[in-house]
């Protein structure tokens, strides 16, 4: 254990009273991959499950930082502590997140109610990092009652909040091609509330229109929720409390027929899929290096044999 690092149980302690400085702790220790981290897992666990998470996402440019930063201060409005972990693309020099602890959101960094982080994405193509549901859940059992997590965009690779998250918010703008950009990202299927941002702006009764008409060609089972969409000029901060009103409805609805403990199953085995090929791969790595691969490869190329036997006796081996 480094001489900087202070033991796992008193962190916690100390992210569950309100500690920020604990808090980023731990979520740094998830980033680095620490040695810590099993150990930080299994003492969070007891105390995560709590926070409802919603994802922010949208193309570049449609007020995404603006917009969280406003759904912050309509949340601590009601006295509801809020976390946000906001996914930013890599440098390429350092790997870290360029756009440091989000300017935009500084308005909020003196409040202790607030714990705002920025995270690389580290070339990952999800729109998230491979370290977002560890430090999800750092956030969730530190006691926040609501957890925004803000991707780096949204593209044809980039839903994984859909699988993130509790709820997702998709946010869209006039005059970026939105209507094109939503039928090209499929995000007709990721979003449970759309947010024309700008809506101030010429244009915005097209996309709002050119929106409904692709929600109604959407294939859905009876009874399932009917995807709201709302309007905002987030700078202003018009429109604000109507989405979070729909983000209380959506929570609402999901508690009252068991979408949110299905939601949170499915997420949970799919951490738990990610950590044990993880394993595995580290495993074959440290126990025959690329080596044994290499053989088969050439067997395979050479038509020696074939892939899935190549596969299964490379699955024997471990």
């Amino acid at each position: 254990m480094g001489r900087r690092t202070a033991p796992v149980g008193e962190l916690v302690a100390k992210a569950r009273e309100g500690d920020s400085r604990a808090v980023a702790r731990l979520i740094s220790l998830v980033e680095d991959e620490s040695p810590l981290l099993r150990e930080v897992m299994a003492a969070l666990a007891p105390h995560a499950g709590h926070a409802h998470i919603v994802g922010i996402t949208g193309s570049p440019g449609v007020g995404k930082s603006t917009s969280t930063s406003a759904l912050v201060s309509a949340y601590r409005e009601t006295g509801k502590r809020v976390g946000v972990l906001a996914v930013d693309p890599s440098s390429p020099f350092s790997g870290g997140a360029l756009l440091g602890d989000r300017v935009r959101m500084q308005d909020h960094a003196t409040d202790r109610g607030v714990f705002i982080r920025s995270m690389a994405s580290r070339g990952h193509l999800g729109g998230l990092s491979w370290s977002t549901p560890q430090a999800l859940r750092v956030l969730d059992a530190a006691g926040f009652d609501v957890v925004l997590v803000e991707t780096v965009g949204v593209g044809q690779s980039e839903v994984e909040i859909a699988g993130m998250a509790d709820t997702t918010l998709v946010l869209l703008a006039p005059g970026m091609g939105d209507g094109i950009q939503a039928a090209k990202a499929g995000i007709l299927e990721v979003g449970d509330i759309y947010v024309v941002n700008k809506a101030d702006r010429d244009g915005v009764q097209t996309v709002t229109r050119d929106l409904r008409a692709m929600l109604a060609l959407a294939d859905r089972a009876e009874g399932a929720w009917l995807p709201p969409i709302l309007k905002t000029v987030a700078s202003r901060a018009e429109g604000v409390a109507e989405v979070v009103q729909a983000i209380e409805d959506r929570l609402t609805w999901m508690r009252g027929n068991g979408v949110l403990t299905e939601r949170r199953r499915t997420r949970a085995r799919d951490e738990i899929e990610a950590i044990a090929t993880t394993a595995l791969r580290a495993r074959f790595a440290h126990l025959h290096g690329d080596a044994r691969l290499d053989v088969l490869a050439a067997k395979v190329a050479d038509g020696g044999t074939d892939p899935y036997a190549a596969a299964d006796e490379l699955i024997a081996a471990l």
